[in-house]
């Protein structure tokens, strides 16, 4: 192990001060798992906290998860690199709340969904049950990894520590304390969490903007002349992600699936004890996630008029590695620790809990072993959680050659998550589908949006050279094959989807639809 570890040893580049903020802030993470984990007595306690969590800890909860380590770690370095437009996201995002509130969890209420993979059940039948849960184990593996990857990237720098010696440690953490004590750990150590993101990002962008020269007037002059101060990009670009409608619609389309068809999201919302309790914390998760995304973007902001007022510092080249460069090089004793839990404390909030929620109530209690005891199935959701986290922290190490993980974790959602919306909004809108024409839809679009998000991002060289087909290189600033940012993706999947599901069913042997009423969720 000693070759993991950097020559500064175990504390890396901290000093005592930032070891003891460090170590409180882990230790108290630790107190408040124990104490809320403690008798879980079968899988609705392991998966719903027995629906007693207050809302305002759902709601911050959310927030952490919403948030993430992708947040306190790459939005500092595009607003570096970039501007503040990655706002627009923010708009699509909190419109796609309402919907979930008003559209999606009523009917997991009533349907008491403990996985609301459950709904496609009792919507379609089990086929598309166990299609769902299957994409929302790809979707939540892949994403959830990069997430995992910025976290541990940033540990790496602060430490000095290797990259995999962060990662073997902080994936131990996180299968302990959720195996130990399940959703009601995650909830209220999640709340724990977006406390600190506000503490530390309101401190560390205090603590920049004290050390410019010159104060507010030389920030907004520097960066407004460099273009950094801009929020919206109104042109009708179709391969500019970042434009208002691109961004807009791609924020509102992911906002449905991960808030409405993710059970890492959706799980938090369903710890509280009524329908109505739900919807009052996602729409309270708006006001609650705008000041985190401010703080972070405007970091980068920040960041970059300190630099150039410190023209012979030197930068990594990455966006992803600004801030850790920031953090590890400039900031003070104590700060610096304060910075670190926060980072450590995104990496450990990880969706294992709903990893092994869908798994033992979509898979294995209905296919593999469905008279098992209460007893039985709290071990194997412990033992899922420990398989999880292995297979997450391999996709982590998978992600080394991101340079902007903020993004990647985006395109990943895209690519799979319009196959599980459309077919969640097909069950939800309309009186039609049936099982086979959902699994084929699902996966038929999920195929062609990688398709579409390979030849959207490199031209014929350049795709050769990604599928290993050749050793040649794309030139620089090679054309695309089509030009279309990939922020549409999951809006044109999810359409796909949809029509597809529809069109099949139109076609299919007609039969009885079954459960749901969509009149009698409200």
């Amino acid at each position: 192990m000693d070759e993991l570890i950097s020559s500064h040893g175990w504390l890396g580049s901290l000093g005592g001060l930032d070891a003891l903020v460090f170590v409180g802030a882990f230790v108290l993470l630790l107190i408040i798992a124990g104490l809320a984990g403690r008798k879980e007595s079968d899988t609705k306690d392991f998966f719903l906290g027995a629906r007693r969590v207050p809302v305002i800890v759902a709601t911050l909860s959310f927030v952490a998860t919403e948030v993430s380590a992708v947040t306190i770690t790459n939005v500092p370095g595009t607003g570096f690199t970039e501007n503040l437009q990655y706002l627009q996201f923010f708009i699509g995002s909190a419109a796609s709340k309402f919907f979930v509130a008003f559209l999606f969890l009523p009917v997991f209420y009533k349907h008491d969904c403990t996985s609301i993979y459950e709904f496609l059940k009792a919507r379609f039948g089990s086929p598309t049950q166990y299609c769902g849960s299957i994409f929302f184990f790809i979707t939540r593996l892949l994403a959830s990894g990069a997430r995992l990857y910025a976290a541990c990237l940033a540990i790496s720098w602060i430490m000095g520590w290797n990259l995999l010696a962060v990662l073997l440690l902080f994936t131990a953490v996180s299968i302990a304390f959720i195996a130990f004590g399940g959703i009601k750990a995650v909830v209220w150590t999640g709340a724990y969490q977006a406390t600190v993101f506000y503490l530390a990002g309101g401190v560390v962008a205090a603590y920049i903007f004290l050390n410019i020269t010159g104060g507010l007037g030389q920030v907004l002059e520097i960066a407004g002349q460099a273009g950094r101060l801009s929020v919206f990009k109104f042109d009708l670009q179709w391969n500019n992600p970042t434009s208002f409608w691109a961004g807009t619609f791609n924020a509102f389309f992911v906002g449905l699936a991960i808030f409405g068809t993710d059970q890492e999201l959706v799980q938090r919302l369903l710890t509280v004890r009524t329908r109505r309790d739900s919807q009052k914390a996602i729409v309270s998760t708006i006001v609650a996630a705008l000041p985190v995304v401010l703080m972070y973007l405007f970091i980068g902001t920040l960041m970059f008029v300190f630099f150039a007022q410190h023209p012979d510092a030197s930068l990594p080249g990455a966006a992803k590695d600004i801030f850790p460069y920031y953090i590890s090089h400039y900031l003070p004793a104590g700060l610096k620790g304060l910075v670190l839990a926060a980072i450590v404390l995104a990496s450990i909030d990880s969706p294992l809990a709903s990893l092994s929620a869908s798994f033992v109530s979509d898979i294995y209690r209905p296919l593999i072993r469905r008279s098992g005891s209460d007893r039985h199935y709290l071990l194997i959701s412990r033992l899922g959680v420990v398989f999880f986290g292995l297979v997450l922290s391999g996709v982590a190490l998978a992600c080394q050659g991101a340079s902007n993980i903020l993004w990647l974790a985006f395109q990943i959602i895209s690519v799979t998550g319009g196959s599980l919306l459309g077919v969640f909004l097909l069950g939800l809108l309309t009186h039609r589908g049936d099982n086979k024409g959902n699994i084929v839809a699902m996966t038929a679009t999920a195929v062609l949006m990688t398709v579409l998000l390979l030849v959207s991002s490199y031209g014929p060289i350049g795709l050769r050279h990604f599928l290993g087909l050749s050793a040649q290189a794309a030139p620089d600033g090679e054309p695309v094959l089509v030009p279309l940012a990939w922020s549409w993706i999951i809006v044109i999947g999810t359409v796909t989807t949809f029509a597809l599901g529809y069109v099949w069913s139109l076609f299919s042997a007609p039969r009885k639809r079954k459960g749901l009423d969509y009149e009698e969720a409200y």
